[in-house]
């Protein structure tokens, strides 16, 4: 599921936003929004995380790409089997589904930002 900027939707379980609170050490409370809690998407955002390995392999796949070409036989097998290496990395990246984070302004006047859209449903 995809969530737009401007969609309302509702929390999908209850969600803690402390830890609880002690004094002396008693638990005092803890602060927490329902499930069922509605609310506004105020921003969509899209996260892919690249590891090193990644960056490496398209900035060397690149390079091959560009002067495979023109460049000296042995510096090219070279720059392949480096390429080659890091290709499980690159088809690891491909197949994971980018993270998508939204910030959600509640009916109650809570604000929830970097909050995993699979905890919203539409309303």
């Amino acid at each position: 599921m995809t969530l737009k900027t401007g969609q309302r939707v509702v929390l999908a379980a209850d969600t803690p936003l402390t830890d609880s609170a002690e004094v002396s050490g008693v638990v005092v409370g803890f602060l927490s929004l329902a499930a069922g809690t509605e609310g506004i998407v105020e921003q969509v955002v899209g996260h892919q995380d690249e590891s090193e390995e990644v960056r490496e392999y398209e900035r060397l796949k690149s390079l091959l790409d560009s002067f495979g070409g023109g460049m000296p036989t042995e510096s090219r097998r070279q720059l392949e089997e480096k390429v080659g290496s890091l290709e499980p990395a690159w088809t690891a990246f491909q197949e994971r589904a980018p993270r998508v984070s939204v910030r959600v302004r509640f009916d109650n006047g809570f604000i929830l930002d970097g909050a995993d859209e699979d905890v919203f449903v539409p309303a």
